[in-house]
């Protein structure tokens, strides 16, 4: 039996929320690690930091064997997009200290 779209909305809706709150959760914990490494002392601008934290990504994605591009968007987005989720940590860990 199909689903109604009503309940294939209120899924959605659930999954998004999930999804904010897991991203918040990766922000905080990436933010914290940024502070405590005394990147919020840095007068840095917005996208050199994060162009800073993508290439650390890509540094951290090489290291692990057996990983390539294909994997890690089966896993849960494109490295474009895991790579804002690092700089919105760090951005949301120094916001007001730059």
């Amino acid at each position: 039996m199909k689903k109604p779209s009503s309940r294939i909305r209120e899924e959605i809706a659930r999954l998004q929320e999930q999804l904010k709150l897991a991203e918040t959760r990766e922000a905080e914990r990436i933010g914290r690690v940024a502070l405590r490494a005394g990147v919020g002392e840095i007068e840095v601008d917005e996208n050199q930091l994060q162009a800073a934290f993508e290439d650390l990504a890509k540094r951290f994605r090489a290291s692990k064997p057996g990983r390539s591009e294909r994997s890690r968007a089966d896993q849960g987005g494109t490295a474009a997009e895991n790579s804002d989720t690092v700089a919105a940590g760090a951005a949301a860990g120094i916001s007001g200290k730059a």
